[in-house]
C-alpha cells in the first residue's frame, strides 16, 4: 500500500526525499527507476548516504 501511495503522489514524495537527504544527489534516471518501489528507493538512499535502511524506511513511511 505504501508503494501505491508513493507512486500516486510522486512529485511531493520526491521533493521531500530530496529535502530530507539533501546531502545526496539523485539523478532523474535513478529516481525514475525507484519510483513506486519502496525497497528500491530505500536501497538507493542507503547507497547514497550510508544511512541504515530501517531508518530510511521509517522516514519515507512518515512522508507518504
Amino acid at each position: 500500500m505504501a508503494t501505491k501511495r508513493m507512486n500516486e503522489s510522486w512529485q511531493q514524495v520526491r521533493s521531500q526525499i530530496e529535502s530530507i537527504w539533501s546531502e545526496a544527489t539523485f539523478s532523474d534516471q535513478e529516481m525514475k527507476k525507484a519510483r513506486g518501489n519502496m525497497r528500491r528507493m530505500v536501497n538507493l538512499i542507503h547507497q547514497k548516504t550510508g544511512e541504515p535502511t530501517s531508518e530510511i524506511f521509517q522516514k519515507i513511511s512518515a512522508i507518504i
